[in-house]
């Protein structure tokens, strides 16, 4: 029996590529970089299954060139924007992600970025590397203490949950902002608040954005929400870059309107060498990374696997995104 066919948009660790070596044949993109738009669009024609990851744009015009056999869309990612749910859906595919996984392992980073902006670790190593480190200094490099500090949650959802929890060890106050989960009932065991948008951002010190990308959540974090914010405010996105106006953020950040950034994803993502933000020392931008553990994505590559396998055997996909299918 022929195997079923796939295209994988990159390369994964082997923990879920090599079962999808085993049980499929897989047209797999060896690039660093995406495919481009071409390649993609030639490597899905007659493929049962797609393997996407978020910097690839699975939409109408992919699953209608891959053909009306294309059973599942497995995505190495909790999040989904890059794929066309509504078009999936309407065409009867299932769309997997990888939830929970990634929940620990993003927010250690968050709170990891959090600490950095507030401590200015980063400044310090390129202080001491252009050799200006002279003496001790008791103004040199001074930050914000993080404990006991207010921290404002933009999404409460699993990572806006466990960076609350990672809060209540520095003693901080926890306000959150979820239009969709405004009384959570896991909010009084991990000290938080709910409160509306106004409110979180006039009154946190530090500003974590949790929350998916959406119509409503793009440019959420513009230049009203920013002006609304305490001069010593520091920002932290790990979720996806559009949430933040990057043009309003540095105008922000230039005019000492809020006092630091730190970003692990940006609009768009490389963020262009000549960014505005790039000229500043206010601001820490990492290569979205916030998942970057070993055992986490080794875990994410077994669940875009399993998720592959079960759509393709017409099974129930165990993370699904549009399980309205199945009723």
């Amino acid at each position: 029996m022929a195997k079923p066919k796939v295209f994988v948009t990159r390369i994964i660790p082997d923990k879920g590529l090599d079962i999808v070596k085993e049980f499929c044949e897989a047209n797999i993109w060896p690039g660093e970089l995406p495919p481009p738009r071409d390649v993609l669009l030639e490597g899905v024609k007659g493929v049962d299954g797609i393997l996407s990851l978020l910097t690839s744009k699975i939409d109408a015009e992919v699953m209608d060139i891959a053909g009306p056999q294309l059973k599942v869309i497995s995505n190495y990612a909790v999040g989904f924007d890059n794929i066309d749910i509504p078009a999936a859906t309407q065409r009867g595919i299932p769309v997997g992600n990888t939830p929970g996984v990634l929940t620990d392992t993003t927010a250690d980073f968050a709170f990891a970025l959090l600490m950095a902006a507030a401590r200015r670790v980063v400044e310090g190593d390129k202080y001491t590397r252009a050799g200006k480190w002279q003496t001790w200094g008791p103004k040199l490099l001074l930050g914000p203490d993080v404990h006991g500090a207010t921290l404002g949650l933009v999404g409460f959802g699993r990572i806006g949950k466990a960076m609350a929890k990672r809060a209540s060890g520095f003693d901080m106050k926890v306000l959150y902002y979820d239009p969709i989960i405004k009384d959570d009932p896991d909010a009084a065991a991990l000290g938080a608040q709910s409160a509306d948008l106004d409110t979180v951002l006039s009154q946190s010190d530090f500003i974590s954005v949790h929350t998916p990308l959406t119509p409503d959540t793009r440019h959420l974090i513009n230049a009203t929400a920013l002006a609304k914010m305490r001069p010593e405010a520091i920002v932290i996105n790990t979720a996806r870059g559009p949430v933040v106006d990057h043009d309003a953020l540095y105008e922000a950040l230039k005019s000492g309107q809020i006092a630091y950034a730190a970003l692990d994803v940006t609009d768009p993502e490389p963020i262009p060498l000549d960014s505005p933000l790039l000229t500043l020392d206010n601001i820490i931008i990492a290569p979205h990374i916030a998942s970057a553990s070993v055992a986490t994505r080794d875990k994410m590559a077994e669940m875009a696997a399993a998720n592959l396998l079960a759509g393709l055997k017409g099974e129930p996909l165990p993370t699904c995104v549009n399980p309205e299918l199945y009723k």
